[in-house]
């Protein structure tokens, strides 16, 4: 528990929530770039640190690692940065700037300095260093290694991306979860299975992703964020299903969790999902990570006329 008053505590967050702000971290793009947050700090880290791998801007940044790839190819297609293979570990490539990325890491350098001059600028004697001081403090307490929840359970691992087999997998627990609700005959399944095989070809490109559940090489939980399909900058929540003897076990959080850090990350302004009425348990994990029920309609695609409905979680400001 915490010793802290919770009158400290929210001053704490408002105050952490108006830096956000005024850092410009809500726009879509920051520091006087057409970067994203995490393409800035990106930067920023192999600016200041010419050499740095990918695993180690992971670390720092607390992005998955496909996330990173995706980031720095990006940032490569831009002419931004160069990768140089390690002359110890040539399995390892140090990350450095181009000329045009030490323009642009000019660029938000300045940026930056001016902010932080121009507010301690109002700020009167001693008050700056500990203003510093206590912001250090804060930061490195932030950081400070996390309790693993006590609802997730690490006998079953977690993968990323495609695996040998999932369209089966995912598709048959659809089916036999949600064939009380649909109907029990072919065309769930199989609507399902097909809607999947056109995805996987795609899998790999930057804005899409999933991540699985996997016990002996079977997928037996998943969810996918596809990036393509719906366009104006959505994401579409898709296929986020569990095996009956995993539920209550913390691990639909830890699968939503991915996707919604996988969305934010890449800067999708909504993530919208579709789902079955009567889903009571997923419809409150939704709802609690910001999903609100947008629409509510009969549809009978699946071959047994149900009850739809369309949630949408806008990109927390």
């Amino acid at each position: 528990m915490s010793q802290h008053s919770p009158s400290l505590v929210n001053d704490i967050r408002s105050a952490s929530r108006q830096l956000v702000r005024e850092f410009g971290f809500l726009d879509k793009t920051i520091a006087g770039t057409d970067l994203s947050g995490s393409g800035v700090h990106a930067m920023m880290e192999i600016g200041l640190n010419p050499g740095i791998t990918a695993k180690e801007i992971s670390t720092r940044l607390k992005l998955e690692k496909s996330t990173i790839s995706r980031l720095l190819k990006s940032l490569e297609a831009r002419g931004e940065i160069t990768q140089t293979r390690s002359d110890s570990d040539g399995r390892s490539f140090g990350l450095t700037l181009t000329e045009t990325g030490k323009a642009t890491f000019a660029k938000i350098d300045n940026f930056g300095d001016a902010l932080a001059r121009r507010a301690l600028n109002r700020i009167n004697g001693d008050k700056a260093q500990e203003i510093c001081d206590a912001m250090s403090a804060y930061a490195e307490a932030l950081a400070m290694p996390q309790e693993t929840p006590a609802d997730y359970q690490p006998q079953f691992t977690v993968a990323e991306g495609y695996q040998t087999g999932m369209i089966g997998d995912i598709a048959g627990m659809h089916a036999r979860t949600h064939g009380h609700i649909v109907g029990m005959g072919p065309t769930f399944e199989s609507v399902v299975s097909n809607a999947m095989a056109e995805f996987m070809p795609r899998i790999g490109k930057p804005m899409n992703n999933s991540w699985s559940v996997l016990e002996n090489g079977a997928v037996i939980g998943s969810i996918t964020i596809d990036g393509e399909d719906l366009g104006n900058n959505i994401a579409h929540l898709r296929w986020f299903i569990l095996s009956e003897r995993l539920r209550g076990k913390g691990l639909g959080k830890v699968l939503l969790q991915k996707a919604l850090e996988h969305s934010d990350a890449l800067g999708f302004d909504e993530i919208h999902l579709w789902t079955l009425k009567g889903l009571e348990a997923a419809r409150v994990l939704y709802e609690r990570n910001g999903f609100t029920l947008a629409e509510e309609y009969v549809g009978d695609q699946w071959g047994k006329a149900v009850t739809e409905q369309k949630f949408i979680r806008i990109r927390p400001k």
